[in-house]
Formats: structure tokens, C-alpha cells, sequence
């Protein structure tokens, strides 16, 4: 009876302990500390990225509804040839261990697939629109985000707090309205001949994204932003080159050039190779899966652009969904998930200010030996002290 009157107690304890505590957290809220400038410069960009998203869509749209051209390796070669001729070039200008050639040998075999699953995520996700339609695109295209979860916490060993959970079914529901929209406007468009074939297909694209993103975020925080786009602009070009001369060469030879068809592809290819180019920064401004839940607006925002080109049926669900969007990635930027790297980096930090405090210790016991213990303690004193001035301004 004593045991059980016990156990109460400290449950009745710990439940107040958790209360008080959520109690403080709620009465020590400030705005500021979540609305930072931090936190708008990283939604600004990652709606920028949201932009040429939409700009890839509407001339894909273009040329497959104006000018009856649905080559997307050709498109893809386009992007992948300029990031090539760009970053690449680069590579080539450097030296040292991040040159070209020093690149290649150390590594050459992980952006040759990188490059790959680059490359067949894109082809994925536009062949599915063949097999399924929009709505199934738009829905199983959110497989990314899970994935990219588990592979930062496998991968990156981030640790994901409860509010970021939260915060991406904050996302997905705004997904879901933005589906439900498209439903009741009657733009459930696309094909239907093989449904299964064309959500495996996203299913697919989905997880290559979340390995290439994973792959992107770790290059980037730990390497080089030119060294990622420059390998895999690289490697990605002789891949979409092979591909397209195997898949698209018949649909190549059929294309009825204009200026207006070689706008389109230029367009294309200029979207995305801005979406490539900044996406990098953002990520290691942020992360891969904040970038992600940022990019779930680019829908929107080509919808937003139809309803003017193609005349698409207008809903109040699109503003309801672009808002919840937002609502969720503030949400889910609101408070960071730590990562191995951040921990290795004020270990190193900590590291260094202790090794110097032992260094300066060392000089000051080695002086007492030699001569005067008392006049030459208040000299290295006084630089000791200097020194760790020195060192703490360093870790700030």
C-alpha cells in the first residue's frame, strides 16, 4: 500500500514537473526568437527555389500542349550541359587536393552515382504522368519527405524533436488541400492507362530525390558547393546524354524547331539550372528536408500561373493550403534539429580552447623554473591571460 501511495506520488510529481515546465516554456515565449531574420532569408530562398520549379513546369507545359514535345532527357541533358560547361570548368581551373583530377581519384565512383540517381529521379517523375494523373502525383510526390527524415537521421544523425513531426503534418495537410482543390475544380487531369506503374514510378523518383538530396547536404556542409555541382553536372551530362540518344533520339528527330520551341528549352534550362545552382545554398543554409517542405509551395505557385495561362478553375483551398505550408515550415524552423556535425564542431571548438589554456599553463610553470619564480608568474601571468582573451574571442 506504502509502494502504491509511492508510485502515485511521484507520477503526480512528474506530471506537475512536465506542466510547470510547458507552463514556462509558454509564459517565456517571444515572437522574435522564432520570426528572426534567420528564418526569413531561408523562406525567401526556399520559395525563390519554389519559382523556377514553376518555371520547368509551365514550359514543360508549353511544349507538350503547344508544340507536342515531350523529350524530358533532352531538357534534363540541357540543364546538366550547362552546370558541366559552369562548375566543372571550375574544377578544372583549381589545384591541389580539390582539383579536378584529385576529385576524380579520390571519388569518382560516388558522384558517377549520384549522377545516376540524379538523373533518373528526374526521368521518373516525368514519365509517371504518362501512367497516373496529377493528384496521384501530387500526393505519393510527398513520399520525399519521410524518406529524407530517415536518411538525415541515418545518414546525417539529425535529431529530429517532436515539433518537427508536427510541423511536416502541418505540410501534408496543406498538401492535402491543395489535392482536395484540384479535385473540386475538376483539374484531376493526367492519364490513366497503367495507375500502378505511374505511382511506383513517383514512389521511385521520391526516394532517388531524398538520396540525392541527403548526398547534396552532406557534400555541401562538408566539402565544396562547386565541388557537388561540379561532379555531378559532370557525370550527370554523360549519363543524359546516353539515355537520350537511346530513349529519345526518334522524338529528337521529330521536334519542328522554332524560336518559340528553342525559348522553351532555354527557359527550361535556365529555371533549372538556377534551381540547381542556389538550391546548394539553401540547403547548407538550412537542410535538405526544410528545403523540401519549402518546395511543397512550387505546385501552388503553378497552379496560381495557370489559372491565368490555361484558365484553370480558381478555389479558396489553394490559399488555405499555401497558408498551412508556410504555417508548418516555420514550424518546423522554429526550433533546430542538432546534428553530428554541429556536436563535432564545439567538441573541436572546446578542444582547441582547452589545448591552449594546458599550452599557456605549460609556459607559465616552465618560465617559474628557470629564473625569478615570482616576477616571471606576474609576466606570464599577465600574457596567460592575454592569451585566453585571444582564444575565447576565436571560439565567438
Amino acid at each position: 500500500m506504502d509502494m502504491k501511495q509511492c508510485d502515485e506520488a511521484f507520477t503526480d510529481t512528474s506530471s506537475q514537473t512536465g506542466l510547470s515546465g510547458l507552463m514556462e516554456r509558454i509564459r517565456t515565449f517571444r515572437p522574435q526568437n522564432v520570426f528572426t531574420w534567420q528564418l526569413a532569408k531561408t523562406l525567401a530562398m526556399g520559395q525563390g527555389l519554389a519559382g523556377f520549379i514553376c518555371g520547368t513546369a509551365l514550359t514543360s507545359q508549353y511544349l507538350a500542349s503547344s508544340f507536342h514535345v515531350n523529350t524530358p532527357m533532352l531538357q534534363s541533358f540541357c540543364n546538366y550541359s550547362l552546370l558541366c560547361v559552369t562548375y566543372t570548368t571550375m574544377l578544372l581551373c583549381r589545384r591541389g587536393d580539390d582539383s579536378l583530377l584529385q576529385i576524380l581519384k579520390k571519388r569518382w565512383w560516388k558522384y558517377a552515382v549520384l549522377g545516376l540517381v540524379d538523373v533518373e529521379a528526374n526521368y521518373a517523375v516525368v514519365k509517371a504522368y504518362q501512367y497516373t494523373t496529377i493528384t496521384s502525383v501530387q500526393l505519393l510526390d510527398c513520399f520525399v519527405i519521410p524518406v529524407l527524415m530517415l536518411l538525415s537521421w541515418w545518414v546525417l544523425k539529425t535529431r529530429y524533436k517532436l515539433v518537427h513531426y508536427v510541423a511536416v503534418g502541418i505540410c501534408l495537410l496543406g498538401v492535402g488541400a491543395m489535392v482536395g482543390a484540384d479535385l473540386l475544380a475538376g483539374r484531376d487531369q493526367g492519364s490513366t492507362a497503367n495507375i500502378l506503374l505511374g505511382d511506383c514510378l513517383v514512389l521511385i523518383s521520391a526516394a532517388l530525390y531524398a538520396v540525392s538530396n541527403v548526398c547534396q547536404e552532406y557534400t555541401v556542409k562538408n566539402l565544396s558547393r562547386v565541388e557537388f555541382l561540379g561532379m555531378v553536372g559532370l557525370f550527370a551530362t554523360i549519363i543524359s546524354a546516353i539515355q537520350m540518344v537511346i530513349l529519345e533520339r526518334n522524338e529528337i528527330a521529330a521536334i519542328q524547331w522554332s524560336w518559340q520551341v528553342g525559348l522553351l528549352f532555354s527557359a527550361f534550362a535556365l529555371c533549372m539550372y538556377g534551381l540547381y545552382s542556389c538550391m546548394p545554398i539553401v540547403v547548407k543554409l538550412s537542410s535538405a528536408t526544410s528545403v523540401n517542405l519549402s518546395l511543397l509551395t512550387a505546385d501552388l505557385f503553378s497552379l496560381f500561373c495557370g489559372i491565368f495561362l490555361f484558365q484553370y478553375n480558381f478555389s479558396a483551398l489553394y490559399l488555405v493550403s499555401l497558408v498551412v505550408i508556410l504555417i508548418g515550415f516555420i514550424a518546423f524552423n522554429a526550433v533546430p534539429a542538432p546534428t553530428a556535425a554541429s556536436t563535432s564542431a564545439n567538441l573541436f571548438e572546446e578542444g582547441y580552447y582547452c589545448d591552449s589554456m594546458q599550452e599557456t599553463n605549460v609556459r607559465i610553470t616552465a618560465e617559474d623554473e628557470e629564473g625569478d619564480k615570482i616576477q616571471h608568474y606576474h609576466q606570464w601571468s599577465h600574457r596567460g591571460s592575454n592569451t585566453g582573451a585571444v582564444v575565447c574571442s576565436t571560439r565567438m
